[in-house]
């Protein structure tokens, strides 16, 4: 199984706006795409949050291709949107996992 994990620091101020649009409609977006079939998203603790609360949006799939069809088809425009709508009020970066 593969994990592609975006890690995401917010600011106080889009927090509550941000996770609203995270559940409402970009990780709907992300799995309308159909190329994972099942996601979380939790917040870090023990971080420190002064500037901000930090999240983990992890969306599984079973093959990497998979994940690199996402990359080519959907990923540039869905990260467009959250620049978009939020700026430079957030910090955010990928990885990508296996399970062994």
């Amino acid at each position: 199984m593969i994990i592609y994990n975006v890690t995401t620091k917010v600011t106080h101020s889009i927090n509550e706006r941000w996770l609203q649009w995270m559940k409402e409609e970009h990780i709907p977006a992300i799995m309308a795409t159909g190329l994972f079939h099942d996601y979380r998203i939790c917040r870090l603790l023990e971080q420190d949050d002064q500037d901000g609360p930090t999240y983990s949006a992890q969306y599984f799939t079973d093959t990497l291709e998979n994940y690199q069809t996402f990359l080519e088809e959907h990923a540039q425009r869905l990260r467009k949107v959250s620049y978009d709508l939020f700026g430079s009020q957030f910090v955010a970066f990928n990885t990508v996992m296996q399970v062994v």
